[in-house]
């Protein structure tokens, strides 16, 4: 079974993987292509291939981007890659590539899977609904499926996401008791305007992750003033690891109304930075917004606030650094729930049977 993932979003030899939902894909297609041949197909400023472990990445050069959207873009050299693929699993379904992709493959008999990771933009599917253009939607929680209207649907599954748990480990000792960790964009429904309030003087705070509204940013500076909050727009894999073992907790303050006033229905399909604290044996906190409480075992692998609620969010900071203890335990509880539940090996696992059904359905 040749498997072919696409992924409609910028991928760039100097830049790297752009943002959580891209390093989704390519993490997934690179377990994936252990167990099966595996191509993924994507596009950037230059054509090229190259080798990703087993993994085969094709990268699609000089894309027309619909209506100028970056993270929409299009090109018929994809058609050739399709025909290279028995079963082809698209990653954002509402973007050109996707529809058409998904039309081609009923079109020629191949199977074919959509994950949906947010955003999109202009395409088909807002005139007219492209879900039975796929052999099964495969969600990344529980609440994705219900909030793209799923539920009880025959045809969507939840695969759920992984950690790379050999990558993303405990330290050794154990080295809790540092900063408030944050890692993700610094946008508004992220909530962290909330995090800088609700995190006491005499605690550090560390925010990595990329600015992309300057608006928002300095709003957060503002905030910070006073205070111990530093910011780290670049972060590699090492340090980014290094801050999860060393942090008293991760926190995902995310929200459905900003600052501003503005509603955001979707705020995380997933939560990854979540799981990656706690692979790396650290304690979290998030809201209890969208698909946050599946992930995080209130009271047992860190806590849940509700949203736009800094003073509960501070309240449970300071009892994580005034019972390290406890929080070592919960820490050691969501290594435990990781790898139980979130490991890339599952998610192929999922994948795959869902693929070879289908398959047999023929």
């Amino acid at each position: 079974m040749r498997v072919t993932h696409i992924v409609p979003a910028l991928f760039d030899a100097n830049d790297g993987i752009i943002g959580g939902g891209e390093r989704y894909v390519l993490e997934l297609a690179r377990n994936m292509a252990d167990e099966v041949p595996t191509r993924l197909v994507t596009f950037g400023r230059e054509n090229r291939l190259e080798r990703v472990g087993r993994l085969d990445v094709r990268v699609i050069g000089q894309p027309w981007h619909v209506r100028g959207q970056n993270s929409n873009p299009f090109a018929l050299a994809t058609i050739g890659e399709l025909r290279k693929a028995e079963v082809v699993h698209c990653h954002q379904q509402h973007v050109l590539t996707s529809s058409f992709a998904a039309a081609l493959c009923r079109l020629s008999g191949r199977k074919v899977f959509v994950t949906d990771l947010g955003g999109g933009g202009w395409d088909i599917s807002a005139y007219v609904s492209t879900d039975h253009w796929y052999n099964a939607h495969l969600h990344l929680s529980e609440y994705s499926r219900h909030v793209f209207g799923h539920d009880g649907k025959s045809f969507a599954h939840v695969i759920l996401g992984g950690v790379d748990t050999e990558k993303f480990t405990p330290g050794s000792p154990a080295t809790g008791n540092g900063a408030v960790v944050f890692v993700g964009r610094l946008l508004p429904h992220k909530g962290v305007d909330d995090l800088i309030k609700a995190v006491p003087g005499d605690i550090e705070l560390e925010m990595i992750g990329p600015a992309s509204d300057k608006r928002y940013l300095d709003e957060l500076q503002k905030l910070a003033a006073g205070k111990h909050v530093a910011f780290h727009q670049d972060c590699d894999d090492d340090a980014l690891i290094e801050a999860y073992r060393r942090s008293l907790c991760v926190v995902l303050p995310s929200v459905y109304k900003t600052m501003y006033g503005d509603e955001t229905a979707v705020p995380e399909l997933l939560g990854q930075t979540l799981l990656e604290g706690m692979a790396c044996g650290s304690p979290v906190v998030c809201t209890r917004v969208a698909s946050m409480p599946e992930v995080v075992e209130d009271g047992v692998t860190g806590f849940i606030v509700p949203p736009n609620n800094p003073a509960a969010l501070g309240e449970r900071i300071r009892w994580l650094r005034d019972h390290p203890a406890e929080a070592s335990a919960m820490g050691q509880a969501g290594r435990r729930h990781v790898l139980e539940k979130f490991t890339w090996a599952g998610v192929v696992r999922r994948c795959l049977t869902i693929y070879e059904n289908a398959v047999r359905r023929l």
